[in-house]
């Protein structure tokens, strides 16, 4: 097949920009089931159908967003838009993808204080049930995939050791940073492997080198800026897009791995309770597009923020803003970058060091607030074999578990 061209001409940029915001707002509304099976949609409309860019030229952008921070789905999204028609088409590609999610969530959280009656309190225990279920199966598939040699499962339970033993604030950084440096020492026979592997060439170059190194300066900036405002203007829109954006830097290895980051930022500073926040968690499963929406739900229920709907955009903007300015700044060095293997071996150790972070969350906040009785147990496990092993889709599992919480509420 052809490699199709990513130049556009000015005649029918904004002709493509609206092909590019019309097909991923169908994107947005249908794509359930978490970043994996949003990239088998991406496939199938971009590359099967559509022939925006080859087979070889998605594999090798869909390899490049897993190695970065940030929501896969919504990076390969915004470079296909990026490529396809621009800045413009770009940020058509996310705001098409991601603001459906988005609004749900924001009607979520607006009714959720509502929810009082014994048939509410049992739909939000549900969603927290459904939150044990596919944190549960995110450990399990992750575990296997990430952690298959001793090496890397070792990473995995010192991680753990160390969330255990620690309890700065800056305990899940110290554990992604001892992932990479073990991940250097232990995981280079298989990064040497996988650096003489030849490389694709299809995602190189489409962002001028300038542009890239500014992109990084700004994800810099940003990442340490706010942490020295603090001081000197101490308010809370700073404070909370600064937590977020942490949050999105931090991020390696899939959606879910954002739970522990933002219970961090949210649940352990006293800005969200546990309950609210799982159940909050629990909407996002059942709501199309990326899992990283959860950030607007939190905005939008923290009592201190500036205001509803400025609390939901400072913390999407927060937690999706890193990713994106990655991406950006990886796209015209990823040959030289992905050829190295000492970058892979740091990766190998990142994601080992992400499973003991996501299996600590696992417990707490997430068992240890919603599986309160053996009935809990029963549904949660119940829902986590549909999961693993029939292979049920997401939002089945909701509805599971929120008949079963209502039920459960309606006989006590």
């Amino acid at each position: 097949m052809d490699r199709q061209p990513v130049t556009v001409s000015r005649s029918n940029r904004f002709s493509d920009v609206f092909d590019v915001l019309k097909v991923f707002l169908k994107l947005g509304l249908t794509s359930f089931g978490g970043p994996i099976a949003h990239l088998g949609y991406f496939r199938r409309e971009f590359v099967e159908s559509r022939r925006w860019l080859d087979d070889k030229s998605y594999t090798d952008l869909v390899a490049l967003c897993q190695f970065l921070p940030g929501p896969a789905s919504s990076q390969v999204g915004f470079s296909i838009g990026l490529m396809r028609a621009g800045w413009l088409g770009g940020l058509a590609a996310w705001c098409g993808f991601t603001l459906p999610s988005i609004l749900l969530l924001i009607g979520f959280a607006s009714v959720a204080p509502d929810l009082g009656s014994a048939a509410g309190q049992g739909l939000i225990h549900g969603l927290k049930l459904v939150a044990v279920a596919v944190v549960a199966q995110a450990v399990w598939d992750m575990a296997r995939r990430l952690c298959p040699d001793r090496q890397r499962a070792a990473i995995a339970l010192i991680s753990i050791a160390m969330l255990a033993i620690l309890t700065t604030v800056y305990a899940q950084l110290l554990v992604i940073a001892l992932g990479a440096l073990l991940g250097v020492v232990l995981c280079r026979p298989e990064a040497a492997h996988r650096g003489s592997e030849p490389v694709p060439t299809g995602t190189a170059l489409r962002i001028s080198p300038l542009v890239g190194w500014a992109a990084l300066a700004i994800f810099f900036v940003l990442l340490l800026g706010p942490p020295t405002l603090l001081p000197l203007h101490n308010t809370r829109s700073i404070q909370m897009f600064d937590a977020f954006y942490r949050s999105g830097a931090l991020v390696f290895g899939g959606g879910h791995v954002v739970l522990p980051l933002l219970q961090q930022q949210t649940v352990s500073t006293g800005w969200i309770s546990p309950s609210d926040f799982l159940a909050g968690y629990g909407a996002a499963q059942a709501a199309p597009g990326p899992l990283f929406t959860f950030a607007a739900f939190l905005g939008w229920m923290m009592p201190e923020a500036p205001h509803h709907w400025v609390g939901a955009a400072l913390a999407t903007a927060g937690v999706f803003l890193p990713g994106l300015l990655l991406v950006i700044a990886a796209l015209p060095h990823w040959q030289s970058l992905r050829s190295r293997p000492a970058t892979a071996a740091m990766l190998s150790g990142v994601n080992a060091a992400v499973v003991g972070l996501l299996a600590t969350a696992l417990y707490s906040p997430v068992w240890i607030s919603a599986v309160l009785s053996r009935v809990d147990f029963a549904v949660a496990a119940v829902c986590f074999l549909l999961l693993t092993r029939w292979k049920v889709p997401p939002l089945a599992v909701v509805l599971v578990c929120a008949s079963a919480g209502i039920t459960e509420f309606a006989l006590r």
